[in-house]
């Protein structure tokens, strides 16, 4: 199939061709140009006799049709010599079987001429041929000595040629529209000298032609259209730049016209079969072409270029499949270069610069990518297209310098250029290497690694490979034309995977194993690329400094360790939070688990180890650096959520009622001093119950569940720092065993914490069993009125049922402490109620006995037969209750006196003109002036009421 012009990649170079002709049309005048340049005088007929016994009768011109081809013409094939534009070209040379259009061969099968071949390759028909050749030989018989040069050859052929030359009237019809058409363009279309506006002929040929082309006209040699047409014509092909009459026609030498039909006679010197091929004949062919330059104008400069094209464009429209004529072209453009240099002509560097425009622009949509396009078979032809692009480029450059005939800044087109290739292919290859990435999930690369790794740590690898594959195969033809063609290659790459790593990096929001493997991956291909970049620069001028600072360093390891860092104050900041969250929804429910502790514990502890083992899982040198940051964070979420679950839950002091002022007036009284003080016990009481003991959360059992809560996670801490010491060791830490050894203080926070939390929850919930829970049987209840009547055993009663929920709930490693507090805030109830508890209460020296039994039952209560606590325990904290209870058996004279003795020590000689209102310090002894006071207020009997009323001004009565 012939070639179409322009193909997609690119518009012919030659200029906007404005004429209606066809490449048909064009390529027949190419070839009547061809025979015209060629004509001469002979006798010998044109003939073509095969071996085979076939004949092909459409290619055949007997005796009597054709006339004598020109001798040049006539030169036969059957034995070619080497081209020697070939070999000078750097092209192939070889034997090559050359077919005829119906399918017979030229060559070896028969004997043929040049002129028959070029016939072929132009795909002209032997009654084209042989009625173009009797025409030009007429006209030659018609016009001796006259050079052809000087004549308009469609305009002698339409003198010539009648329809009765012709198959059929269409088919002169078409032959006649384009020599009209040709007239039209070479001399009103495209003229060699640019139109006169005030010359008249132009605007008669163009009325002449329109008229011919719509009706019928007699081409006769005397008709006045004729003549009419011939004055126009010549009149406007002998023009000249000085205003004189040339001796030569210009109708066929103006641009683009000469240089397309040029193009087309170029196009004969492929083979007609396979348009790759360049002829073996080519010297011939090329021999016979030249002729034509007098009609079209060409020279040796026009020529190249033309030839240029044709060989550029064929590699092109044929598939780029024949290196061969991309090395002519390059060796071609190289002696265009040299002819670029001498030109003065402006048309021909118009010419030129559309030509290398067209070249360059196409050669850089492959090299701007070209690792799309080469690869390890085909680095032959990129060295050439990269040649091509070069050399135009430079052309081009220094073509527009001497255009703007100023001095300018020495630029390297070379190495701008490739540097420009190298830079925008990498990009490229990059770009395609992320969206593989991007694209493919659970590919077969990805499982080959037996892990999904995480996308940027296969683009890691994937750049790596890209940049030894680059250093191996492009870099050394790069190279000739930029010495650091692979640092360029490497930093290039460098940049873009610091671009994806840098986002990467911004957008992690706590620090992983995949993290790690993405910028360890990076910190491989980082050194991978240095190394290429550094034996590349071995020999540069700068030693590849230049080079080098366009990669600043990812500096992964430091990355690395801010982002542990970070990674852990989120992890801790992330505990925190839930534990602040979770703790507000826990409900400490008895009945969670059957270790009976808060689920929410668990949970904590379980965050603590699971991020412990994250941490130690990260692939990082510096685990035992970094891990004191980890555990003193952790230490801290853990201390807020033993110091939370404590909180709201009140203390010992929370629950003890406050102690009413010494008195024994009564309700009726005209002292208020007690009056006050029952209003003020009474809101006490309200506001604590609507506050600490409204809420179910803070109940017995629940304030049971957070003591073994914090006892659980007490008893985990250690658990915790034993594991931690084996995933460092396991870690392989160089400072393992020296941070072992301080393994014991790593928790302390939370550790004391725990102890003092736990302290004070077992504290808070025994006075809450005393004081609160149990305040309508000990406070309003035991030794109201009779104290016969009013004994302890309601309040051992329901003591009884609160030790048991505490027996049932607590935790066996505190339920001792828990009980033992109860105990002790039993004693101090009963102290009390004995030393403090308002004017409903009054004992008689008889009463002591029923008050030291009812101790007795009380204490025996928590020895339980053996089955509570030890006797060592109860004796230990029953000494203060004991030692008040030696006052009540004493009476009341001696309690007097030994009040005044004890007042006397306290005070000295001031005690005996007025007794001093002893302070309540709540530390009750039988040697304490506030103890003895305080019995005496409650003992009903005259001598205590006497002497109250005597020191202190108080009711003789209760």
């Amino acid at each position: 199939m012939p070639l179409s012009y322009p193909i997609q990649d690119f518009d012919s170079p030659f200029g906007h061709f404005d004429s209606e002709l066809s490449d048909s049309d064009l390529r027949h005048t190419a070839y009547e140009i061809l025979i015209g340049a060629c004509r001469t005088s002979g006798t010998r007929p044109l003939t073509y006799i095969p071996q085979s016994d076939r004949t092909i009768s459409q290619y055949k011109v007997s005796a009597a049709a054709a006339p004598s081809p020109p001798p040049s013409l006539q030169r036969s094939l059957t034995s070619s010599a080497a081209s020697k534009v070939k070999k000078s070209l750097g092209m192939r040379s070889g034997s090559t079987k050359r077919r005829l259009g119906g399918g017979e061969s030229v060559g070896n099968q028969g004997r043929a001429t040049v002129g028959e071949l070029v016939r072929v390759q132009m795909r002209v028909t032997e009654q084209t041929d042989s009625r173009t050749r009797r025409a030009i030989l007429r006209i030659a018989a018609g016009q001796l000595g006259r050079r052809v040069e000087s004549m308009v050859l469609p305009l002698e052929l339409l003198q010539q040629l009648k329809p009765a030359d012709f198959l059929n009237q269409k088919e002169y019809e078409a032959w006649k529209r384009r020599n009209l058409k040709l007239l039209e363009a070479g001399l009103l279309l495209h003229p060699h000298l640019p139109l006169n506006k005030t010359d008249t002929a132009p605007q008669r040929l163009h009325q002449i032609i329109r008229g011919a082309l719509d009706k019928p006209i007699d081409f006769g040699k005397n008709s006045e259209l004729m003549q009419a047409l011939r004055s126009a014509v010549m009149s406007l092909a002998c023009r000249s730049f000085d205003g004189s009459v040339s001796e030569t026609c210009h109708w066929a030498d103006g641009f683009p016209l000469n240089l397309r039909l040029y193009q087309l006679l170029l196009d004969a010197c492929f083979d007609v079969n396979d348009e790759s091929i360049v002829i073996e004949e080519l010297d011939e062919v090329l021999e016979l072409i030249k002729k034509t330059w007098g009609i079209l104008g060409m020279n040796q400069m026009l020529h190249n270029l033309c030839f240029l094209w044709v060989l550029f464009y064929h590699y092109v429209a044929t598939g780029q499949v024949e290196d061969d004529l991309l090395f002519a072209a390059n060796n071609l453009l190289m002696e265009i270069e040299k002819d670029a240099k001498a030109s003065k002509d402006p048309e021909y560097s118009k010419i030129l610069s559309s030509t290398l425009s067209s070249i360059l622009g196409w050669a850089e949509k492959r090299l701007l990518a070209y690792h799309d396009s080469f690869h390890s078979d085909n680095t032959e032809s990129m060295q050439s297209i990269v040649s091509l692009a070069v050399i135009a480029a430079k052309i081009l450059e220094e073509d527009i310098s001497h255009e703007n005939r100023r001095k300018r800044k020495e630029v390297n087109v070379a190495h701008d250029r490739i540097d420009t290739f190298i830079r925008s292919s990498l990009r490229s290859a990059f770009a395609q290497a992320k969206q593989k990435m991007e694209k493919v999930k659970a590919s077969k690369k990805l499982s080959s690694h037996g892990k999904n790794l995480p996308r940027l740590s296969i683009l890691a690898q994937e750049i790596s490979g890209l940049a030894f594959n680059e250093k191996a195969i492009f870099s050394p033809i790069l190279k000739r034309w930029h010495p650091l063609a692979a640092g360029v290659a490497v930093a290039t790459l460098h940049s873009c995977y610091w671009n994806e790593l840098r986002k990467f990096i911004s957008s992690i929001s706590e620090l992983t194993p995949d993290a790690i493997e993405v910028l360890r991956a990076a910190d491989k291909l980082e050194k991978d690329i240095v190394q290429i970049a550094v034996e590349d620069a071995v020999d540069s001028d700068d030693g590849g400094k230049s080079i080098i600072q366009e990669m600043p360093p990812y500096e992964a390891e430091v990355v690395i360790a801010n982002l542990v860092k970070s990674w852990i104050k989120t992890r801790v900041d992330r505990l925190s939070e839930w534990v602040d969250r979770n703790l507000q929804q826990e409900v400490w429910n008895p009945r969670a688990n059957k270790e009976r502790f808060a689920p929410s514990a668990v949970e904590v502890l379980r965050s603590v180890d699971e991020t412990l083992e994250a941490f130690f899982l990260l692939p990082i040198p510096m685990h035992a650096v970094l891990l004191p940051d980890l555990v003193t964070g952790l230490d801290r979420c853990l201390q807020n959520y033993i110091l939370k679950a404590k909180s709201g839950c009140g203390t010992r002091d929370t629950f003890i009622p406050t102690m009413p002022a010494l008195t024994r007036c009564t309700t009726g009284s005209k002292f208020r001093v007690f009056k006050k003080e029952k209003s003020q016990i009474t809101q006490r009481k309200k506001c604590q119950v609507g506050t600490v003991n409204g809420d179910s959360s803070h109940g017995i059992p629940q304030l049971c569940v957070r003591i073994n809560t914090l006892q659980y996670i007490r008893t985990q801490l250690e658990v915790l720092e034993k594991r931690t010491v084996i995933q460092l060791r396991n870690s392989n830490a160089t400072n393992a065993n020296h941070f072992a050894e301080g393994t014991g203080k790593k928790f302390e926070l939370s550790r004391s914490a725990s102890v003092e939390c736990i302290q004070l929850l077992c504290e808070a919930t025994a006075y809450k069993v005393v004081f609160h829970e149990l305040s309508h049987v000990l406070w309003d209840g035991l030794y109201v009125g009779e104290v016969s009547s009013s004994r302890i055993e309601p309040f051992l009663q329901e003591l009884e049922q609160y030790l048991e929920i505490i027996s049932s709930t607590v935790h066996d490693r505190v339920r001792t402490r828990v009980i033992t507090d109860v105990m002790k805030a039993s004693f101090d109830g009963f102290l009390m109620v004995l030393l403090a508890g308002g004017p409903a209460r009054a004992f008689t020296l008889q009463d002591s006995e029923i008050i030291e039994e009812d101790f007795k039952f009380l204490t025996d209560m928590f020895w339980s037969n053996g089955d509570g606590l030890p006797t060592d325990l109860i004796d230990k904290f029953s000494t203060t209750v004991k030692d008040v209870l030696s006052l009540f058996h004493i009476d009341s004279v001696s309690l007097v006196e030994r009040f005044g003795s004890l007042s006397f020590d306290s005070h000295g000689s001031s005690a005996k003109s007025r007794l001093p209102m002893p302070p309540t310090s709540g530390q009750w002894n039988s040697t304490e002036p506030n103890t003895v006071l305080r019995v005496l207020c409650y003992r009903s009997d005259e001598t205590a009421a006497k002497f109250l009323k005597k020191a202190y001004n108080l009711p003789k009565k209760l």
